[in-house]
């Protein structure tokens, strides 16, 4: 199944599908909850008011609700019928540190802070999907809906593995889904296997010989050397890495000691690594240091490397791919899935999640025209509200028709 996107009937076929939505007559609600989400946006792991709001709408569906799982994460748990048979639908609630330039009622208050990736209709949509079933019960099993903090730093599904998810909620299998700009409205696309990249964090510290700018003889300044470091680095993925496999590797920060005149003696140079594969990944941190230890020598420089890889590559299990694809196909049609996707260079870290139960990540088209085609992280994005009706059936069928093969 290939994506196609939707034509000039892009209108017609919205309505056409809210027609026979399941969570149609919740759509009024899933708005509120967004825009109220989106105006008051928190960072990381500190989502005290956010947290509290999702844990008070899930109790009152009914819901079986645990907080502060990873600090502020929320497991809520649905059950129904004798089946032992178990499902988990994880959204990300955490937004990012930027100033807002849309103009919207919906604005964020809170200056500096912003939900510039769309966690905030995420949020939504599980809370959607999780009023629907908890009306209809149609399903025979348990759901477990997981609302993580921290997604943007990576480190919140580590937090509430750590904290004892599944060992407390023996969840079968998990998926989660993510909007994507610029991609059609309501179009799908997963894949089985790596959907989206590894991120490591890596720090380069030197240490030389500072002095005055008049006499660099005199010392080994860190400016030269953590130049040629940088210029170094561009070619590990073009020379090291094998063409068909993917990498990246982004020098963030250069910082020195040095100033108008003075030659620095101590220089840091950070930045951020992608890739595909756990090899790929190795080849690049084992290529930078090589460089790092032959260009400091060379110029008689001490220096400490750090490479930390704290997000693995997201995998999608072959099965759960397959499933999520064809629910998305019998509710949109197979010409708006794409079964088999390009894996993405950006990471997540439901990767964590996928490392200890098979699962699945899935991409949601945002659309691509006005603040729905804008960039992930940019101050002029907005998640589309179009989405919150498509992604919360989503959600619904495909928990009523896993739990109840």
């Amino acid at each position: 199944m290939k994506l196609k996107g939707f034509t000039a009937g892009l209108e017609k076929n919205y309505k056409l599908f809210q027609m026979n939505s399941v969570t149609q007559n919740y759509e009024k609600e899933m708005l509120e909850w967004r825009h109220d989400f989106h105006a008051h946006p928190e960072l990381n792991f500190d989502l005290d008011i956010t947290s509290s709001k999702v844990a008070d709408i899930l109790k009152s569906f009914g819901l079986e609700v645990h907080e502060g799982i990873g600090k502020t994460g929320i497991v809520a748990v649905l059950k129904n019928g004798n089946s032992n048979k178990s499902i988990g639908i994880r959204a990300d609630m955490d937004a990012l540190p930027v100033t807002e330039e849309n103009d919207c009622t919906y604005k964020s208050n809170h200056e500096g802070k912003m939900h510039a990736c769309g966690h905030d209709g995420h949020t939504a949509m599980a809370l959607g999907a999780a009023k629907y079933l908890s009306n209809t019960k149609n399903f025979n099993g348990t759901v477990y809906f997981i609302f993580q903090p921290d997604e943007e730093k990576t480190q919140g599904a580590q937090a509430m593995i750590d904290d004892g998810l599944f060992e407390t909620f023996p969840m079968d299998e998990v998926y989660a889904f993510h909007n994507l700009p610029g991609m059609e409205l309501g179009t799908f696309a997963t894949r089985a296997g790596t959907i989206t990249a590894s991120e490591s964090l890596f720090k380069i510290e030197l240490r030389g010989q500072g002095g005055h700018s008049a006499l660099p003889h005199m010392g080994v300044d860190t400016i030269t050397v953590g130049t040629q470091i940088i210029t170094a680095l561009q070619s590990i993925v073009s020379r090291k890495i094998n063409p068909a496999m993917n990498g990246v590797v982004s020098v963030t920060k250069f910082e020195s000691d040095g100033n108008e005149n003075i030659l620095p003696g101590h220089s840091i140079i950070s930045g951020d690594a992608r890739a595909l594969s756990p090899e790929a990944n190795q080849i690049i941190e084992r290529s930078m240091k090589d460089i790092v230890d032959g260009t400091a020598k060379a110029h008689g420089v001490d220096y400490d490397f750090n490479y930390l890889t704290r997000t693995n590559m997201t995998i999608n299990s072959r099965d759960q791919a397959a499933f999520a694809s064809k629910v998305a196909a019998d509710l949109f049609g197979e010409d708006k899935v794409d079964g088999n996707c390009d894996p993405k260079l950006f990471s997540e870290d439901f990767a964590q999640m996928l490392m200890v139960k098979p699962g699945c990540y899935i991409l949601i088209g945002n659309g691509t025209e006005g603040t729905h085609g804008q960039s992930l992280h940019s101050s002029n994005y907005d998640f589309n509200d179009k989405l919150l009706v498509i992604g919360s059936s989503f959600w619904s069928k495909l928990v009523e028709e896993r739990l109840n093969d």
